[in-house]
């Protein structure tokens, strides 16, 4: 009995050994490997391939980045303006930004007994949260493309039609056609042409509409609205050109509302005027 009672001694440490052993080892082989499976997959999606950062890293201040010059011709200010208001109203008025950094707005209001117009620029620094996957550039092309897609333009084809030389200067337009183009010449809340009535006067200038535009930082278009006639309402012409340069979007958005009905801001003064200011912005930033 004695030596019966010794060998089970003996074995059961064994035994206790071995399994702890076994324990351990199974314990060491899940940490590792979870471990590992994540810093090769850092690794590996960032060593010489991630995505990298933006070119931009702030934003400018807006109602300083416009040229004066082009927002006083966009803007005429009525006759007889106090020159404390003539100040005020060319310094523009920013919108509160909790993040200046990432989004930022200036805005302009002229009025004049004839007309009021209306001007605000718009910087938004896009940030892509998953960089690994996604770097700020690409960010900022998918943000900019739901906007077209939204203005009713389709992607930019490989075959571009060139600028006739006949085109006003910047605008970036083709020649006026008769046969209608996508988000071209159209309201998009009524559905209305944009086109002159068939009253208007035979001599007026031909509706540009809204495009893709080239040669406007990496891409850019323009979103041209005419409001509906009305018996007692004047036609307000509103332009947007946006663009993108790298990871920031501009906004121009330029407004004339005539004081009285008949009168219809021409197509392409307010548009070239527009792309102007955004020319000068796209410098702005390539400095």
């Amino acid at each position: 009995m004695q030596r019966k009672t010794v060998r089970v001694r003996g074995v059961l440490p064994a035994i206790a050994i071995l399994t702890a052993l076994a324990a351990g080892l199974t314990g060491c082989t899940d940490g590792d490997g979870g471990i590992g499976i994540n810093s090769d997959s850092k690794g590996g999606g960032n060593a010489g391939t991630a995505p990298q950062p933006g070119k931009y890293r702030s934003l400018p201040m807006p109602c300083k980045a416009v040229d004066g010059k082009k927002v006083k011709a966009m803007l005429p200010a009525a006759e007889g303006l106090a020159p404390e208001a003539l100040e005020a109203l060319y310094a523009g008025v920013a919108d509160p930004s909790y993040d200046a950094d990432r989004r930022v707005r200036c805005r302009w209001t002229a009025q004049t007994p004839t007309e009021t117009r209306l001007l605000s620029v718009d910087f938004e620094r896009v940030v892509s949260y998953d960089r690994a996957a996604t770097s700020d550039d690409d960010k900022a092309r998918q943000v900019y493309g739901r906007q077209r897609t939204a203005a009713n333009l389709p992607a930019p084809g490989p075959s571009a039609s060139p600028t006739p030389s006949g085109a006003p200067s910047g605008s970036g337009a083709p020649a006026p056609s008769t046969a209608p183009t996508p988000g071209a010449g159209t309201n998009a809340s009524t559905g209305a042409s944009t086109s002159p009535s068939a009253g208007s006067s035979p001599s007026a200038p031909p509706e540009l509409g809204s495009r893709v535009l080239d040669g406007l930082g990496d891409e850019a278009f323009v979103d041209d609205k005419l409001a509906a006639a009305g018996a007692t309402a004047a036609q307000a012409r509103t332009v947007r050109i946006v663009f993108r340069t790298s990871n920031v979007i501009v906004t121009v958005a330029y407004s004339v509302q005539p004081a009285l009905p008949g009168t219809v801001p021409p197509s392409g003064e307010t548009q070239d005027r527009a792309r102007q200011l955004a020319q000068a912005l796209v410098e702005r930033f390539d400095d």
